[in-house]
Order: C-alpha cells, then sequence, then structure tokens
C-alpha cells in the first residue's frame, strides 16, 4: 500500500513540476559590463515580456521551463535563452554593426539608424507578421520601450490604450497615428492587417515629434506598408488557427455547499431550515461553465502577391480575421476582412509616382463590460448554483413569475431559469443572450494615398501627396419585450438604426536636399502641409412597439 502511494504522490508531483511556472530575473548588460536599460525581453510567440530598469535589470513572470527568452535592443544583436531550472538569467548583448545600416522612418523622410539621435524605436515585419492578433497596437506589446499597451477590454476586436511615455497632458493621451502618410486616429487603426505592415516606428522625444507640431505631444506611431520589389512575382500566405480559452475560473459553492450555507444563516438569524434536505440539491448550475467558451476559435488567413520590373512594382493582399469571446461565444465575435493595393511607377528619369489604397470591413458583435448594472461575468459569480439554466420540471414552469411574464424559453419551450434568491442585476445569462441575439456593429473604412516624386537634379527631391480616409459605420439592434427578473424588465421593443460617416485628408508638399561629402553627410527639408479632419455626420432611428418579436422578425 505504502509503495501504491508513493507512486500516485510522485505521479501528481511530477505533473505539477510539469505546469510549474516561473518568475525569471536578471540583468541585461554590453560587453562592457554597462547595464543597458530599455532593453525588450519577451516569451517567443507570446505578448509577455517585460523591458530593463536604468540598471538593467527586469523581471519576467509565468515563464514555462522549456520557454525561450527573446532580448533585443536597438544597436545590438537579438539574443535568444532557453529557460532552464535557474530562475536567474543574466545576459550579455553584442553590438550589432549591421543593424546600425538600417534605414528607418523619421517624419517625411527616412536616416540610417547610426545617424538618428532622436528616440526613435523601430519594429519590422518579421517581428510582428506571425503574432496571434487582432490589432496592430498590440504587435507593439513588450517590443517597445516607453510604450505601455493596456487592452480598454477583453472582448473580440476591442481597441487598446497606448501611452508612449506616459500621461503627457490633460487632455487627449493618444499617439498621432500616420499609415503611409495619411494621419488617422487611434479609434481608426482596426482596419489594418498586421500582415501588410512592413514597418512601425515610434517617435518618442520632442526632437522627432517636433516635425508634426502640437499633435505629436503625446508621441507619433509611423506605419509603413509593403511595397513591391523588383523581380519575380512572388506569392504568399501567412495565417493561424486556434482556439482561446479562460486562464482560470474561479472556486465557488456547489449546490449543496449554498443550501447548507443558507440553512446557517437562517438558523443563525433565528428562522427554520430552508432545504430540509440538502442532498437532493446535487451539484446544481456551475455558471461559470455556461457562459465560458473553453474552445472560442479564432483565425486569421491572409493572401499576397507582389512583384515589379524596372518601371513598375506593385503589392496586393487579401485578408480574413475572426475571433470568437470566450464570454457567451453565442453574442461575442469579431471579422475582419480587407484589401489593400499599393503600387509605384517610375514614368522617367526624373517622375515617379505611386499609390497605397486600403478597405476593410469589419462586424462585431459583444456582450458589453460589466458595469454598475451587472452583466455575464457577475452574474456568473453571484447567481446561486441552486437556479437550473433551463426549468424542465412541468409544475415550477408553468407557476409564477414563468406563466405570467414574457420570460425566455429554449426551443423546447421551457423557461430559463430565474433565481428567488439572488436579484437585483444578476440575471440568467443565456436568457440575456436571446435578448442580445442579432444586434452588431459595423463599419467600412477606405484609406489611400497617391504621390508623385521629382528628381531635377541628384540629391534633391520634391514630393507632393495627397491622402484622404473615408469611414462608414453604424449598429444594428432590436430589444424585445423580456423579463429576466423583477428588476431587469422591458415592456416595449424597440427596432434601432444608426448610420455614420467620417472623412478626413491631408495635402503636403516637401523638398529634401541630402549631400554626401566624404565622410560626412548632411540633409535639408523644406515643407507645407494641409489637414482637414473631424468632418463627419450620424443619424439616429428608433423604431417603438414594432409587430414583430426577434431581430430576425
Amino acid at each position: 500500500m505504502k509503495s501504491v502511494l508513493l507512486s500516485i504522490f510522485l505521479c501528481f508531483a511530477g505533473m505539477s513540476m510539469y505546469s510549474q511556472t516561473n518568475e525569471i530575473n536578471g540583468t541585461v548588460s554590453d560587453r562592457d559590463g554597462n547595464p543597458l536599460p530599455g532593453v525588450s525581453i519577451v516569451v517567443k510567440n507570446t505578448m509577455n515580456g517585460a523591458s530593463t530598469d536604468f540598471d538593467g535589470n527586469y523581471i519576467v513572470s509565468n515563464v514555462k521551463n522549456g520557454e525561450t527568452l527573446v532580448f533585443s535592443f536597438m544597436g545590438f544583436t537579438t539574443q535568444e535563452v532557453v529557460v532552464g531550472d535557474s530562475n536567474l538569467i543574466n545576459v550579455t548583448l553584442a553590438e550589432d554593426t549591421q543593424s546600425l545600416d538600417e534605414v528607418v522612418v523619421i517624419g517625411y523622410g527616412t536616416q540610417k539608424k547610426s545617424v538618428v539621435t532622436g528616440a526613435i524605436s523601430s519594429v519590422k515585419a518579421k517581428d510582428i507578421e506571425n503574432l496571434p492578433i487582432q490589432r496592430v497596437e498590440q504587435a507593439l506589446q513588450g517590443r517597445v520601450s516607453g510604450v505601455v499597451i493596456a487592452a480598454d477590454a477583453g472582448q473580440p476586436g476591442s481597441s487598446s490604450t497606448v501611452r508612449v511615455r506616459g500621461i503627457t497632458s490633460f487632455g487627449s493621451n493618444d499617439p498621432l497615428w500616420v499609415i503611409d502618410g495619411v494621419i488617422v486616429g487611434s479609434a481608426g487603426i482596426g482596419f489594418l492587417n498586421q500582415s501588410d505592415i512592413q514597418s512601425m516606428e515610434v517617435l518618442k522625444d520632442a526632437a522627432s515629434q517636433a516635425i508634426y507640431g502640437a499633435r505629436a505631444a503625446a508621441g507619433v506611431i509611423l506605419i509603413t506598408t509593403k511595397k513591391g520589389k523588383l523581380g519575380k512575382i512572388n506569392v504568399g500566405y501567412s495565417g493561424y488557427v486556434g482556439v482561446s480559452s479562460p486562464a482560470k475560473k474561479l472556486s465557488l459553492l456547489n449546490a449543496t455547499e449554498y443550501g447548507a450555507v443558507l440553512n446557517e444563516k437562517s438558523i443563525a438569524d433565528g428562522g427554520e431550515l430552508i432545504f430540509s434536505d440538502i442532498s437532493t440539491l446535487g451539484t446544481g448550475t456551475d455558471w461559470q461553465d455556461v457562459i465560458f467558451n473553453d474552445q472560442a476559435m479564432r483565425y486569421s488567413h491572409e493572401f499576397n502577391i507582389s512583384g515589379g520590373n524596372d518601371v513598375s512594382t506593385f503589392y496586393a493582399s487579401f485578408g480574413i480575421t475572426d475571433q470568437e469571446g470566450i464570454v457567451m461565444s453565442d453574442v461575442s465575435n469579431f471579422n475582419r476582412k480587407n484589401i489593400r493595393l499599393n503600387s509605384t511607377h517610375k514614368i522617367s528619369k526624373y517622375f515617379k509616382v505611386g499609390q497605397t489604397l486600403a478597405y476593410a470591413h469589419k462586424k462585431s458583435m459583444g456582450i458589453g463590460t460589466n458595469s454598475e448594472y451587472g452583466g455575464p461575468l457577475s452574474s456568473a459569480i453571484n447567481l446561486d448554483p441552486i437556479t437550473p439554466v433551463v426549468v424542465t420540471d412541468p409544475v415550477e414552469a408553468n407557476g409564477s413569475p414563468y406563466n405570467s411574464n414574457p420570460v425566455f424559453r429554449d426551443s423546447n419551450g421551457n423557461p430559463y431559469g430565474i433565481s428567488s434568491l439572488v436579484g437585483q442585476e444578476m440575471t440568467n445569462p443565456m436568457a440575456d443572450i436571446q435578448r442580445q441575439i442579432g444586434n452588431y456593429g459595423w463599419s467600412d473604412d477606405l484609406i489611400g494615398n497617391a504621390y508623385l516624386e521629382i528628381t531635377p537634379i541628384e540629391g534633391l527631391v520634391f514630393k507632393s501627396s495627397l491622402g484622404a480616409k473615408l469611414s462608414y459605420w453604424g449598429n444594428e439592434g432590436f430589444t424585445p419585450v423580456y423579463y429576466l427578473s423583477a428588476t431587469s424588465v422591458n415592456k416595449n421593443n424597440r427596432l434601432s438604426r444608426t448610420r455614420a460617416k467620417g472623412y478626413g485628408w491631408n495635402f503636403e508638399n516637401t523638398a529634401i536636399y541630402s549631400k554626401d561629402i566624404k565622410e560626412h553627410s548632411f540633409s535639408v527639408l523644406l515643407g507645407q502641409g494641409v489637414y482637414i479632419d473631424g468632418i463627419s455626420s450620424e443619424v439616429g432611428t428608433t423604431y417603438s412597439n414594432q409587430p414583430v418579436n426577434t431581430n430576425a422578425e
């Protein structure tokens, strides 16, 4: 018997060790032993990471044995370290002389990293194209020092709050987003597919941002999309398919345990037993299992074709992204379809034209977030486990409150359970789904840029560009007559529709002269721009007391 118990203990111990996560810490320095602040440390193929402090120290939590830490810093070679038994990992980075010759975008031009004096961080296509993300701002998370990315909600397709070097103003602290020369708001970047991105540059200091004026007070994020290259036609594909699940569920009382607590409370208050035999209650309803989807599907597919010759180059792509929510997947989903066409054409020795054009259609369904009026998550942890999801007892189903109120029912005609023990904003999540089925939001975004370059003499380039963005968006919603609880009632149905339109454009003219004299180089930039934004209109309509019961009708 002892040997059997020992074997079982070792088996569980082995399982525990296998799934153990560690907190990895250490110091990052250069070859001279000097600490390197701002080094990005990311667990490979995840968004879990951190950055070193002023003394080069770092801490990364929730790292499993066998996972790989990626250490990256501008001007140094990227280093990968596999996590073993030790929680202390000190790393020495070597200078990358080749990377200093790379070109980064700096506002209206480009420079080699070796001559850049401002605080600019760059993220290349290879760093982000394989990430399972839905929005481009998530690609910066853990990869750029001084930039904080925080998700606004866990809902599929929801945006994130981006802060470049903290809060800098009493007004808006959102950075300025510039995509191929077109200025877009932080809420308008959801159209972009990460597979189309060639590079992302984050301008963080005043010297780098100054060229964009006061709008750049909270930082600038420049995005350059891919272009075609000289040579044969290339056809590419990138994508992923996966599932999402909740990382953790709370350990709550089952029906028998809940009944025992209620009995104890009643006796303590001088009352009678509420449940004479709590064993008949069984395990009851686990409301977390009801609302959570442990296999919420998510996928992304992107196809592209590119090529070019001495005169013209082109890059075209089509992508589709879809994600189910892990909470109430029937009414939580995000879908995006996008098309892009970029091209350049060399008309003559002196003239060159080009354009970028992108279109995206988005459709999203969401349950909303928890508020003071409740929500699915608060209901799941506050509803009693004694209440069933669906009432199948005909006696109870034909009694109050089911026989006298417009309650929701399943496909068999059974009413969804209404708790008699927990009230206020806590309602049956399955009934709440019926209230929201068919409601969705949508948007269509069209963004483009066209430019003309003139090179009259060597080193002198005149460029004129016209960029524009056109967006349509709206919502479709139907609220039926329902009774979810005594405090959650709707007596009149409503059909609501909203339609909105937004438009903006910018026209820029620049002249750049660059000259190399022996080991010295200099450049001069003159520019002028006109920016029009915020042209929008919206109309909404609500119809009440319609002769229908569902959105489909």
